[in-house]
């Protein structure tokens, strides 16, 4: 597999518009049948093979840093639920990361990124994987252990629980990945640094925002092209750490990007 090369990529306008693919095998249910449909026709799945990329969520990525410019080089990246990699494979890139850590010629770091996920995840140069829950009590601190000088300059969360079907319930419990994500953030991340976190759009989030408008400069939600448009997922993206307790306003919220 071919690793991104530099910021631009070619997306899912890289091809030629392909005829739309039906699905008729009548052993598929009709919701797989739906969902394998939906792959076929997705520009962005299509991309990503053509492209090398581990998953389409790497275009997000993508989107994101291309507009708002927080993957620099020589960063410190934390990847919060990285499998299969998608998100890692772009923050490697980005950052400079390599699998030795050492000096580039210029006198300057390369930069590392550190990954974490429950599930199984193959190598990727540059990147340091953890297979290990996220919510185990010792995930955090095998974190801080890995990452050079115990800290971070960016925190990446595309975590997701497994879904019920329960719209409010997995909504609850996505919110309480992003808050254990923001917590974690705001031990390591360092001056400066910045946030991103996956959320459904549910109306639960008061608390989360909160924190971060206390925390960060700015916090803007954003949802990226290669985000489906009939999906809730959402992003937040909080970019200039300052530790702080003190902050915005209670009542104020984040900006929206349309």
């Amino acid at each position: 597999m071919t690793k991104p090369k530099g910021r631009t990529s070619s997306g899912p306008s890289g091809g030629r518009r392909q005829l739309k693919v039906r699905v008729k095998n009548a052993k598929h249910k009709p919701s797989s049948r739906a969902w394998l449909e939906r792959q076929l026709n997705d520009p962005y799945v299509a991309a990503a093979q053509r492209e090398g990329m581990r998953s389409r969520a790497a275009f997000k990525l993508t989107e994101i840093d291309d507009k708002h410019r927080f993957l620099k080089p020589g960063a410190r990246v934390v990847d919060l639920g990285a499998a299969p990699g998608g998100w890692s494979q772009i923050a490697a890139d980005r950052v400079n990361a390599k699998d030795d850590g050492a000096s580039d010629p210029g006198g300057g770091r390369h930069g590392q990124v550190v990954a974490i996920d429950y599930l199984a995840m193959d190598p990727l140069p540059g990147v340091q994987f953890l297979q290990l829950d996220f919510m185990d009590e010792e995930a955090p601190g095998k974190l801080k252990a890995l990452l050079r000088d115990g800290g971070a300059d960016v925190v990446l969360s595309d975590m997701a629980a497994p879904t019920t079907g329960h719209t409010r319930t997995d909504h609850l419990r996505i919110m309480s990945l992003a808050e254990a994500a923001a917590e974690f953030a705001y031990e390591v991340l360092a001056p400066g640094g910045a946030f991103l976190c996956k959320v459904f759009q549910g109306g639960s989030e008061r608390e989360l925002l909160v924190g971060l408008k206390q925390r960060f400069a700015s916090v803007r939600h954003v949802k990226p092209p290669a985000s489906r448009s009939d999906s809730a997922e959402l992003y937040v993206l909080a970019m200039g750490f300052h530790g702080s307790d003190s902050g915005a306003a209670e009542g104020q919220g984040p900006e929206d990007e349309a």
